[in-house]
């Protein structure tokens, strides 16, 4: 029985993947940001187990992480959770770009090299759920997308990294998707929301799925997915 760490996993796609691999009775590790959230998260996923840790303040992952336990392996960590925050350039402070840059990469980055150790034991996957915006910038999601850019970059040093390792890691970049992140990225544009345009999280978690249960033989290293409509 396969053991997943999952962060995200309150709404949206995190939500939609942990529900899938909970149906098919693998063990989650669900990743919170406080003690009340990781409770709410848990109430959904009856067996699973949780972590707290702030991903936005990724200098104390170490320390929160050393206080609580850890599984001896894992055989994937699933970066889900994400956070935006839209606007010019010459209009977004710091505390944009510090909140974006730790919640989409620092962190992702932390968490993996705090558990790498125990990927490596069952040569493991780390799946990164990145964006469109990790490949094209457009005007005023720039903080977002140098986020999601650099999390390709980190996705692409740690699979030749991990390769003598047999960690396998995969970056997915899914257009505009309904969840609740999607409404915020609306309102923040000024648009009405219609979840119906939009791919469903369903159809991505089907993605992260096919990526994870690829036979050994073979890797996925990117994948794209748009929507259809």
């Amino acid at each position: 029985m396969a053991t997943h760490l999952i962060t995200g996993a309150g709404s949206g796609i995190g939500a939609a993947v942990a529900r899938r691999l909970h149906e098919r009775g693998d063990n989650l590790l669900l990743f919170a940001r406080d003690a009340g959230r990781a409770k709410e998260i848990a109430a959904g996923f009856p067996g699973a187990r949780t972590l707290v840790g702030d991903l936005a303040n990724p200098d104390r992952l170490s320390w929160a992480l050393s206080h609580q336990s850890l599984p001896d392996r894992l055989d994937s960590v699933l970066h889900i959770a994400g956070v935006i925050e839209m606007g010019p350039v010459g209009e977004l402070t710091p505390k944009a770009w510090h909140s974006q840059l730790n919640v989409n990469l620092i962190a992702p980055a932390e968490l993996t090299r705090l558990v790498l150790p125990q990927l490596r034991v069952t040569s493991g996957q780390v799946i990164f759920a990145n964006s469109g915006a990790g490949l094209t910038a457009n005007a005023e999601w720039g903080a977002y997308a140098a986020s999601k850019h650099g999390l390709k970059a980190l996705a692409d040093a740690l699979r030749q990294e991990e390769k003598p390792n047999g960690i396998r890691v995969t970056s997915v970049y899914p257009g505009r998707t309904a969840s609740p992140m999607q409404a915020k990225v609306h309102q923040q544009e000024g648009k009405e929301y219609d979840a119906s345009r939009w791919i469903d999280p369903e159809s991505v978690a089907t993605l992260i799925l096919t990526a994870l249960d690829l036979p050994r033989d073979a890797q996925i290293d990117d994948l794209t997915v748009r929507p259809g409509r």
